[in-house]
């Protein structure tokens, strides 16, 4: 009875605090420039993330647990399959807070070989009538050696490490570019704080582009990861705007290497992306969209990936997730995992728990008795 009560005081919780961000919080921080508030944010997570009564407090309010949602993924096991996707805490500043928010896992970076400035600002541009964010960052963060003193401080909470090239000219040409990704690779690989890699070939505002997009290239910078022992599993996240034969392209090199799985997928250029208002699309600047416009993409590179390859790498989703249902349809599809940035960004931090709650109750309702039974279902 009385667990019953407190499931109910949290669930009305979740729904004032959704009224109080939709109607008073967001409205006042689209005022303003949208990194200066990326920036408050981040600051003001990290400091609550270092007191254990604000800790609590926002556990209390904001995380929701249930076993169904419990995964055991190669030789890791996650609490729930929803996380933050690379790019929102570049620098592992909040690591302390994300799971009192209720994510089962965090991807950190994109993090370089060395500290990077980005490109110049205005790096980022809300795109609110396509429920998107125009990115530009140009893989700004600090450089590994300062994130890895942080990230080896987190214990009981899943880490992923985004790896990106330098977004610099040292690191333009194809030998130093590869060199770059193995630098940091080796720096991180028998950190025991980190859950699995991420290779990025796919940043869209990077220096020179997305060379390892070629399968060439990518053939020769996955030779050089073979090399280094790094025990954790590895992914590689590509971008959305590929068709399904460049995607089995990718693929086939993949199954000549230590590759564990994809992250499907990044940022899209396209400005005539249907998703992306036309009005938003004249006024936007260089760089990566995020949000609703990815979601079809994503989704489409998932199903692909299931029906071809079944089981035989690991998927996370990521791109477009703004409720249950857009989580669930891509677990359907084949994603064991899924992130997300931009939905927390419009519809506000209870998000997480509410994304969980309804899965929930998603897996009841069609019978499932845990999450990984509903793995790519759809097909």
């Amino acid at each position: 009875m009385l667990n019953s009560r407190y499931k109910c005081k949290r669930m009305a919780g979740t729904k004032i605090m959704r009224f109080a961000y939709k109607k008073i919080v967001k409205p006042l921080l689209f005022k303003f420039d949208p990194e200066n508030v990326h920036d408050a944010m981040t600051f003001a997570g990290a400091l609550l993330g270092k007191t254990i009564i604000w800790r609590f407090a926002i556990s209390a309010l904001l995380k929701y647990k249930n076993n169904a949602l419990e995964q055991h993924i190669l030789g890791i096991r996650f609490t729930n399959p929803i996380g933050l996707s690379a790019g929102f805490d570049k620098n592992a500043k909040l690591l302390k807070i994300l799971p009192c928010v209720g994510f089962g896992f965090a991807e950190i970076g994109s993090i370089t070989a060395r500290e990077c400035e980005g490109n110049p600002r205005p790096r980022l541009m809300r795109m609110p009538n396509s429920k998107a964010i125009l990115v530009n960052y140009g893989l700004r963060n600090e450089g590994c050696d300062k994130i890895i003193k942080r990230i080896s401080k987190t214990k009981n909470f899943n880490i992923g490490i985004s790896i990106a090239r330098t977004n610099c000219k040292e690191a333009s040409d194809l030998n130093n570019a590869i060199e770059d990704y193995a630098s940091t690779l080796e720096r991180f690989s028998n950190n025991a704080s980190v859950s699995y890699f991420t290779i990025n070939i796919s940043c869209p505002n990077a220096f020179t582009g997305e060379m390892f997009m070629d399968t060439k290239n990518l053939d020769l910078l996955l030779t050089r990861i073979d090399k280094i022992p790094a025990e954790k599993p590895i992914f590689i996240k590509t971008a959305s705007e590929i068709s399904t034969d460049e995607l089995d392209e990718i693929v086939n090199v993949a199954q000549k290497h230590r590759v564990h799985g994809f992250v499907l997928s990044n940022l899209v250029k396209n400005r005539q992306n249907p998703c992306v208002d036309k009005n938003e699309a004249a006024c936007a600047q260089t760089g990566g969209i995020s949000g609703a416009p990815t979601a079809e993409l994503s989704l489409a590179l998932i199903s692909h990936m299931r029906k071809k390859y079944g089981n035989m790498f690991v998927v996370i989703a990521s791109g477009g997730v703004f409720s249950a249902k857009d989580a669930y349809t891509r677990i359907l599809a084949g994603a064991s995992l899924v992130e997300l940035i931009t939905g927390m960004i419009y519809e506000g931090p209870q998000l997480i728990g509410e994304i969980n709650r309804g899965l929930a109750k998603l897996l009841k309702r069609d019978g499932f008795a845990n999450i990984s039974e509903a793995v790519g279902k759809m097909h």
